[in-house]
C-alpha cells in the first residue's frame, strides 16, 4: 500500500472513531452494544446485527453506518479509491481493535473474535 494511502488510512480511523461516529456518549453506546451482542461488525467496514440478537440496537446501528458511509465516501473521492475498497480497508483497522469475544462477519460468516 502506498504510503498516502497508510497516512489517509490513519487518519480515517481517527476521523471515524472521533468526529464521524459522533459523541462520545454515541461511542460509549456502541461499546456497549457489541459488548452484550447486540451490533458486530461486518468486513466491508459497517455494523450489523449478530446472529441470534434482538434489534434493539438496530437506530444505533443504522446512525453509524450513515455516518461510516459518508466518511468512506468522503475518503475515497479524495484519494480516487473505491468505496468498497476504503470500507474493507477501514474493517481490517477496527477488526484490530476489537476485544475478543466480539461478533464479526468475515465473507458472509459471523464468529466471535478469537483473540
Amino acid at each position: 500500500m502506498k504510503a498516502l494511502q497508510k497516512f489517509f488510512l490513519g487518519a480515517m480511523v481517527a476521523g471515524i472513531m472521533v468526529a464521524g461516529i459522533g459523541s462520545h456518549a454515541l461511542a460509549l453506546d456502541l461499546e456497549t452494544a457489541r459488548t452484550s451482542g447486540l451490533a458486530g461488525e461486518v468486513d466491508n467496514g459497517l455494523l450489523a446485527v449478530p446472529p441470534g440478537a434482538s434489534t434493539g440496537a438496530r437506530e444505533l446501528i443504522n446512525s453509524i453506518n450513515n455516518a461510516r458511509r459518508a466518511e468512506y465516501a468522503r475518503i475515497a473521492a479524495q484519494n480516487n479509491l473505491s468505496l468498497d475498497a476504503v470500507g474493507s480497508l477501514m474493517a481490517q483497522k477496527i477488526f484490530t481493535k476489537l476485544p475478543a469475544g466480539t461478533w464479526v462477519q468475515v465473507q458472509g460468516t459471523w464468529k466471535k473474535k478469537a483473540e
